[in-house]
Order: structure tokens, then sequence, then C-alpha cells
């Protein structure tokens, strides 16, 4: 693992009416200051999957120029009201969009493995996900191939943990089951999104699951660039920074305020990672 391997998480763009353009030149001055190793978006690129907007979602993300970018399908991304759409083809703009028929994927850049889950179900769940067995196993043979000394990320639009205050609708079913099996992979950080507000959790917070030595860290995001933001967050727009090194990962969130002109730091949190993380083989 590079010293001070740097991950800028964003999430729920919501591209299409919520869409805010000057939350995206926020995030863009964030980004170059930051100067991250890899972006992550977890889903909600846009607001009801139309092409139009994966195009301004793609103009975004073409914005971070030389930098790796992951991303993941969130429910708005597949058609709500185009029924017939949603039922035999959903995720067709979604594939333009990214040129890709994959919908799991692994990306592997200097000293990190990043899977990424599609949890967007259309033909089960209009809001909430689903992650299946498969998936599941086809985590664990990325984690397996990717040398220890890698930082080991897991993208997953949906949510594991209740939200406080009851936004975001229900958890991933089977959050508690999942996250152990994650936790079982050496998964360093879970990161979503959904919510709509920065949450920042371990994998013992879902009921049912476990305490685990050391914690797996579960990362949900708020919404980075739309007037979508929800709770203590409404009307705001938040992602977050983490910086991995001696040990541990550092979270910074950020927040932007309605019409302010950047992002601002918050308080920061600090996790333990497992042994063997950045060690030379």
């Amino acid at each position: 693992m590079p010293a001070g391997f740097t991950v800028l998480h964003a999430s729920d763009f919501q591209c299409g009416k919520p869409y805010l353009s000057r939350a995206t030149d926020a995030l863009l001055e964030l980004w170059s200051e930051v100067d991250p190793n890899v972006v992550i978006a977890s889903g909600d690129l846009t607001q009801r999957a139309k092409r139009h907007e994966f195009r301004v979602a793609r103009s975004i993300l073409e914005r971070f120029v030389d930098t790796p970018v992951v991303v993941t399908p969130g429910n708005h991304d597949v058609p709500l009201y185009r029924f017939w759409e949603r039922l035999i083809d959903p995720f067709r703009n979604w594939r333009r969009f990214t040129g890709e028929d994959a919908l799991d994927t692994v990306t592997t850049v200097p000293g990190a493995v990043i899977v990424a889950l599609n949890s967007a179900a259309p033909r089960r769940a209009i809001v909430n996900g689903r992650i299946d067995d498969a998936q599941v196993e086809f985590a664990r043979r990325a984690f397996v191939e990717s040398a220890p000394s890698n930082v080991r990320l897991l993208v997953i639009h949906h949510h594991f943990v209740p939200v406080p205050d009851g936004e975001g609708g229900h958890p991933l079913p089977g959050a508690a089951r999942l996250a152990h099996a994650f936790s079982d992979m050496g998964v360093d950080v879970v990161l979503g999104g959904h919510v709509h507000q920065v949450h920042m959790h371990v994998a013992e917070d879902i009921p049912g699951c476990p305490p685990r030595d050391p914690p797996l860290p579960i990362l949900a995001c708020g919404t980075s660039t739309s007037r979508r933001g929800r709770g203590v967050e409404t009307g705001w727009n938040s992602l977050s920074v983490m910086r991995f090194g001696e040990g541990k990962v550092e979270v910074i969130p950020y927040r932007r305020a309605p019409d302010a002109p950047a992002f601002e730091a918050m308080p920061a949190r600090s996790w333990l990672l497992r042994d063997g993380l950045g060690a030379v083989n």
C-alpha cells in the first residue's frame, strides 16, 4: 500500500431535476486539493435513469482527469416509471453509460483492490436492494486473488445499518450475514450511499452482527451534488475523504451548506486496520 493512499468517496449525484451544478464545482475543487488515488461514486448517479442524465453524470466523471473512478448502480439508475424497460432491460442505459456489460466489477489500482457489487434489484425491490450468494462469491474470489498488503474496499449502494431517524428505508436484507462474510474476506472498509446522509458505523452496529477485531467500518455518503439531502443534511451536500496508512484509516466527512461555494471538513474518525495491510512481501 503506498504511503498516504487516499480515496475520495462521493455518491448520489442524482443528475436530473435535483442536480446542482454548483455542488459539482465544489466537488471538483476538493478533488483537486485532495489529489486522491481513486474516486468512488457509490450509485444513484441519475434521478430517473434517462440517457441525458447519464450524459451529465459522464461529464462529471470525465473531469476527474488521470484519477481512476469506480462506479456502481443505485436504485435510481434503473427506470422507475418506464415499467416495461424496468422489466425487460432495466440496466440498458447504465451499460451504455459505463460501456461494460458487467454490473459487478473489480478495479485494481496500485495499493488497493476495489470490488463494486450491484445492489439495485429492479425486479424484486423498487427502493431497497439485494445482494445474492453469487455476488458474495464474486467478491471472495477477487479478494483471495489480491495481495494481503492491498487495501480491500467494497462498494455497495444500499445501506447495511438502520438510520436512526428512519430515513432511507430498510437496510439490505441479510445485512448481518453479508457483513460477517465480508469481514471474513479481509475487507477493510465498505462504502455506500442511498441514505443521503453521512453515517459512519461498524459491522457490529447491525442488529445480530457479532463484533470483530478490528471492526469493519461501514460508511455511507450523503448526496454529493443534489438538493435531496435528508435528516440533518436536508438541503446539504456531503462526501468523504479516506486516508490509509500506519495501520489505520482516517475518514474525514465534508459537508456543503446550501449555496455555499465549497465543502467544509467535519470532525474525522479513525479505525485500526487488519494486520499485514501495507506489509512488503
